[in-house]
This record gives structure tokens, sequence and C-alpha cells, in this order.
């Protein structure tokens, strides 16, 4: 052995030496202990906000063809939805395969299918698979939204649309009834909900010139302490908390004929809402709808469908951005349905589809400046052919208007056939052009897809129900909405037995409520559709509305419910 390796040797038998004689002789005393960690358990689908856009009647073709107007008209190919994209939505009905709007918005607001037209209430028909039976008794029963679970939870809350604020699918998240058509009484349970934000058009539904109630929402309103504007000049300035837009008397106009001094974008009210909402400590749940790709579907007008759609993508864009600096917040993106039947490649494709350029799509496209609904509004009866091929191809990008198509539209102006839109004229010639087919004028019920952004990756993915949502954004908010359902709606039937009297006064038949008479002969009014009970001629705060879900049957106590702070009223 070499005179190092003895010398290394002896070394290290004597650092075991020392180690072995520390350890033996070290007293319990002196051992110094490491503490035991116990690792937090967080749940890593938990988020503080949660904003949820909804391009209403979107299908894939209808992003796709956006998609290439984009690159060929700002030489973009690529849209902001297109990197969060996870799977597809399962979009039927209780009753049938191709949905309305009413149900669709339902699902995705409340996670359960619902019958045709029905707002937020339990359907009254199931024929279709995997929806679990309901009650007779249940029948119209209204059902909570991830909106009023938000609130509940104590975030903010907001809703910001391009069609009137009570339409189908925002009143979805905030309203109680079984028919979408009467917007009078689904605005009105909007107005006492309490939601901090609201943005959008439908003045007129507010107006008590209007109403057959006769109330004054917006003073309403301004009494609850809400600051309420009509112009993008004054949403730009405003400050307040709370906050109602209102920027038209219904609709706001489709964002490539918008006046930017009258109506603000999609992008613009997106952008305030979370300004305001971000502010609450507690977070917030936003629902943003892009209402009108739907509305020019129905129309067959692609120059409509993409300027819809692209002004959405702007203010998903917005969201998006917000999310990724926040590090707290879930973006969800899915369309309630399909609609017109879009299709790249049409019958004047079929003997070229393999040869044809991009061009022969997006060419016309792109040289439109209005849709065909602003258009209707530069044409009238009184004008020429000539006079008529120069609008059309100076506005909407037909510079080729035939004699034909030219008188087709002269004779639509000297006399609208009924039921049949100036829109459903002009769009299938443009729609021509550009190889574009479409096979309906309504809503269509294929899959739609979804797109998913969450800052831990804890996407919602596959083919999912639209009834999934709900379902999925309540998990992440960390709120059960059986439970809610439960705080909101008692039956008033159910305490029939434990007064001395619940009544229905339709003195005021615009006006119906509730009166119960408590075993103690305490008498608690509850008005419907407000948050409110009265009691001693004084009013009393509820953390839910008054709801009757059906006026035709306001006598029926088994369409009357309300929070169960009235049953501790009544004890």
């Amino acid at each position: 052995m070499s005179k190092f390796k003895k010398v290394l040797s002896l070394l290290l038998s004597a650092v075991l030496i020392f180690a072995y004689s520390s350890t033996v002789i070290a007293t319990p005393s002196k051992i110094k202990k490491k503490p035991i960690v116990v690792p937090q358990t967080v749940n890593p689908k938990l988020v503080k906000n949660v904003i949820f856009l909804i391009p209403d009647g979107t299908s894939i073709s209808h992003i796709t063809l956006t998609r290439w107007y984009n690159f060929a008209k700002y030489g973009k190919n690529k849209l902001a939805v297109d990197e969060i994209a996870t799977g597809l939505v399962k979009t039927y009905w209780s009753d049938g395969i191709i949905t309305d709007s009413a149900p669709a918005g339902s699902a995705m607001a409340t996670g359960f299918k619902t019958y045709n037209k029905y707002i937020s209430v339990l359907p009254e028909k199931i024929s279709m698979p995997g929806i679990p039976a309901v009650k007779a008794d249940d029948i119209q029963k209204p059902i909570a939204t991830v909106l009023e679970a938000a609130k509940l939870a104590g975030k903010s809350t907001g809703l910001v649309v391009t069609c009137e604020i009570p339409h189908a699918t925002p009143a979805s998240f905030s309203s109680h009834y079984y028919s979408r058509s009467d917007e009078y009484t689904l605005v009105e349970q909007q107005v006492y909900q309490n939601i901090d934000v609201v943005l959008g058009g439908g003045l007129d539904f507010l107006d008590p010139a209007k109403r057959k109630d006769k109330e004054d929402l917006l003073n309403i309103l301004k009494k609850r302490g809400y600051q309420v504007v009509t112009t993008p000049e004054e949403l730009s300035n405003a400050k307040s908390q709370k906050l109602w837009g209102l920027f038209a008397p219904v609709n706001l106009n489709r964002d490539f004929d918008r006046d930017p001094s009258k109506q603000p974008s999609l992008y613009d009210m997106t952008k305030k809402a979370i300004e305001i909402l971000s502010k609450d400590k507690d977070g917030f749940f936003l629902m943003v709808e892009g209402s009108m790709v739907d509305w020019s579907s129905h129309s067959n007008d692609p120059i409509g469908v993409i300027s819809e759609f692209l002004a959405f993508d702007k203010a998903v864009e917005y969201a998006l951005n917000f999310a990724k600096r926040d590090k707290n917040t879930l973006v969800i993106v899915a369309p309630d349905h399909g609609n017109g039947g879009l299709s790249i490649g049409s019958s004047e494709s079929n003997s070229k589809y393999d040869k044809m350029p991009l061009s022969d799509v997006v060419d016309t496209l792109t040289k439109a400046k209005i849709t065909a609904t602003k258009l209707y509004e530069l044409l009238n009866k009184d004008m020429s052919i000539s006079e008529i091929k120069t609008i059309v191809g100076e506005n909407y990008g037909i510079i080729d208007l035939t004699d034909e198509e030219a008188n087709k539209i002269l004779d639509y102006l000297k006399s609208p056939p009924k039921g049949v839109y100036f829109e459903n004229i002009v769009g299938p010639m443009i729609s021509k052009r550009a190889c574009i087919g479409w096979t309906t004028t309504g809503h269509t019920g294929e899959d739609v897809p979804l797109y998913v952004y969450h800052p831990r990756n804890v996407r919602l993915s596959g083919v999912v129900q639209n009834t999934d949502l709900a379902k999925y954004i309540a998990e992440a908010m960390n709120v059960s909405l059986d439970s809610v359902s439960k705080k909101l709606f008692v039956s008033a039937k159910s305490i029939e037995n434990k007064v001395v009297s619940v009544n229905i006064d339709t003195t005021d038949a615009n006006n119906p409520v509730l009166k119960i008479t408590t075993n103690s002969n305490k008498i608690i009014i509850l008005p419907v559709y407000k948050d409110y009970a009265i009691l001693n001629n004084k009013e009393i705060k509820l953390s839910g509305i008054t709801i009757c879900t059906n006026l035709e049957k306001v006598s029926d106590l088994n369409y009357w419910f309300f929070s169960e702070d009235v049953v501790k009223l009544i004890k």
C-alpha cells in the first residue's frame, strides 16, 4: 500500500470513530429536531374571479370564417380564443336536439337542462337522455344561477351584452320565468337582483311609459345608489362601483355599423366592467355575451357574423390578458348553440373546391364596410337600379350586383314580405360570391367549441354537457348551487300549513303581492320581483327576490317562491 493510501485510510477511520462517538454521547436535550411540516392542502381548482364569455349562435365555421377574414384584412391569422381551445359542448335541451337560447343559457347558468323558452326554472317535459326526472310539484321551480351563487358568496357580479339586458342569455343568469318573451318581467327581476355592473341595450324596458306596471325602474336604480349612463363618454368617466349602462332603446348596433360616439364596443364595456368588479377583494363573476353573432346568422349575413365575432374576440382578448396578469381568474368561452348552418364551401364551389384560392372566399367580404342591417338604412324605395347598385357596391362589397339582384332589392324596399328581413335578401347575394353556404335561418344542433383558461391549468376539456359549465364554474368558486337554491327559493306552498294564511293579492293586477299572516298575527307582505319584505310598514331587506315563475297562474301558490329569510321572519 502506498504512503498516500495509508494516510487516507487513517483519516477515514478517525472520521468514522468520531461520528459514532458523537452519536452515542449525545443527549436527547442536545438533539435538534426538525419540525414536522404538514403540507397545506390547497384546491388548485379554486379561483377568485370568473369571466364567462358567450358568443351566441356561433359554430366552428363562424370562427374559421372570421379568422380568414382577419388574415385577409389585417394580416392576423390568429384569434384570441385559439390558444385556449379545450373541447366541445353538447347543446340539446330537455325535449329536443336543437335548442333555443333560453334553455341553453339556463343550462350554462344553473347546471340544469330545461324546457323551451324557460328561463332558469325546472323543465315541464323531459325526453332527451341524461337528464334527471323532475317531480310534478317542481315544474317551473326556480333554480339558482352561478351569478346568484357568486353574489351570496360575497363576490361582485356583472352582465355585459350587445342585445337588450333582459334578452334570453343575460336573463338566464339573473331571472327566473317560464317565458323568455316577457322581457318587462325579466328586467324587473334584474333591477332588484343587485347586480353590480350591467351594460348593454334595453332602455325601453325600464321606461315607466312603456311598462304595464308603470314602475320607473331607472329611478329605482338611482335611488339604490347606481350610476346610470347612456353614452360611451359617460361610461368612460363612470366612477361608481354600482353601474348600469343602457346605450340603446333595445339592442346595440352591430360593431361594423356602430357610431363610437353613441355606443360603446363590447371591448369597451368588458374593460369597464372588469375595471370596476376587480376592485372587490372577494372576487367577481362576470358574464359577457356577443349577442348578435346569432342575429346575423338568422339573417344569413356573413358580414354581420364577422363583425360580431371580431368584436367578441377583442373582448375575449382583454379578459384573457387580465386573467394572465391577475393569476387568479378563470376565463371560459362557449357558444350556447349553432345557427344558420354556415359552411365555407357551397354549391358555387362544387366543381372547384380543391382548386379554390383563399381570395375566392375573402375578396368580396373584405370590401364590405357595413353589415346588411346598416345597408337597409341607406336605401329607399324611390331609388333607381343604378343608385342601388352604387350604394351596395360602395358599402356592402358587391361591386358586380346584377340587374336581377338590384330589382329583387327594390321589390323588397317597396313591399317587404311579412316575416322576411332585408338581411335575408342581400346576405345570400354576398354569400354566393364568397362560396359560403347556409342550410337554415334557424338554430342548429351540432356540438359547439369550448375554450378555457385556468391559472393553474385545471381546465374543463373533452366533450361535455352545457350543464357541466355551470358545475365547473360553481366548483371553481367553491359554491354549491343546490344550497343556494334552497336558500333563495322556498315554496310558498310549503308554509301553507305553518301559518294562519298565505294569500295572493291581485288588487293591482300588474303588481301582485304575497301576504302571509303568521301564527303570532304578523302580516308579512312580499311584492313580486322585489328583494324586500314589508313588516309593520317597514321594508326588510332579503337575500333574494320574491318570484312568481308564471304570472298566467299568479293565484297558484305553487308558482311563488321567496328566500329563507322570510321563513325566519315567520318564526
